[in-house]
């Protein structure tokens, strides 16, 4: 059981409270009975991630995150690419802290794993509200 983050050498940043965010992804994932077996998280620019949603998924556009999802049954496998620049933007335009849309973007790729999906509108707020409720728990509990 894994979960790692790793850095594109284009970016700045380094995730604060790694250890704490982890045990979070854990107790997220165990929450809807599911295990994290591996997990990678690649905080990269808005360049990689254009590229990569280009060759992979044939989208010409930016996105804060991008989930490959190998799950099987309840094991949670997958690599995660957020885009920093990306994330700092959301921040800005949403009036929210970076730290905040770090985390969001962080859990959302989980909760795409565990059954949450976001293509229409009702779908989208129970999305949100899944985030607001595990962002208070990480902010109550760690």
């Amino acid at each position: 059981m894994a979960i790692t983050f790793s850095y594109d050498e284009n970016i700045k940043f380094r995730l604060k409270k790694s250890r704490d965010v982890k045990s979070w992804i854990f107790l997220v994932a165990h929450n809807y009975k599911y295990n994290i077996e591996s997990v990678n998280y690649l905080f990269c620019d808005d360049t990689y991630i254009l590229e990569a949603n280009k060759k992979f998924l044939n989208h010409d556009y930016y996105t804060d995150i991008i989930t490959f999802d190998y799950t099987e049954m309840h094991d949670i496998f997958a690599d995660i690419l957020i885009s920093v620049d990306t994330v700092k933007s959301n921040s800005k335009k949403f009036g929210t802290k970076f730290s905040d849309e770090i985390l969001r973007v962080i859990i959302h790729g989980i909760l795409h794993m565990v059954g949450f999906d976001d293509k229409v509108d009702e779908e989208r707020e129970k999305m949100r509200a899944e985030e607001n409720r595990w962002l208070k728990v990480f902010y109550d509990e760690f």
